[in-house]
């Protein structure tokens, strides 16, 4: 999708419908924000702000338009990039859950290590930190 790769065969596809209005929405505003385009714009929008300060005298009224504009876009943003941050996390598990469990030396059980407690997490960083130093230097993780 935003790689310019072809979706799957799962469908969700951004220009197959089968995604929620919201989750187009949010898809289609990272994409245009990310762009230098955008960002110029932004910069060009707090010049202008800037320079017009003297015409209306750096009044509170003045000083409100950005804050207000600049409030809005920041709570809406972080809406939106969380929901791209979410379907990105999800789709970069799910391929390194394939890539575990597609090797036959690796513990398919890590595959599911995002739903541990955090205790649990930490046991299993001790136990992979304490096969690494073990390990020589031709390890293979091969002890399952």
């Amino acid at each position: 999708m935003r790689s310019g790769l072809a979706a799957g065969g799962f469908g969700g596809g951004v220009g197959n419908g089968k995604l929620s209005g919201f989750r187009r929405l949010a898809i289609k505003t990272a994409e245009i924000c990310g762009k230098p385009a955008t960002f110029a714009a932004a910069v060009l929008i707090v010049i202008v702000w800037g320079v017009s300060g003297p015409f209306f005298h750096y009044s509170d009224t003045w000083q409100l338009v950005i804050n207000t504009g600049t409030t809005i876009v920041t709570f809406l943003m972080v809406f939106l990039i969380q929901a791209t941050q979410n379907r990105d996390t999800a789709a970069i598990q799910l391929k390194l859950d394939e890539l575990i469990m597609a090797t036959k030396k690796a513990r398919d059980h890590i595959a599911a290590a995002e739903d541990l407690s955090d205790e649990e997490l930490q046991s299993l960083k001790k136990q992979v930190k304490a096969r690494q130093a073990n390990a020589g230097p031709d390890y293979d993780g091969s002890d399952r």
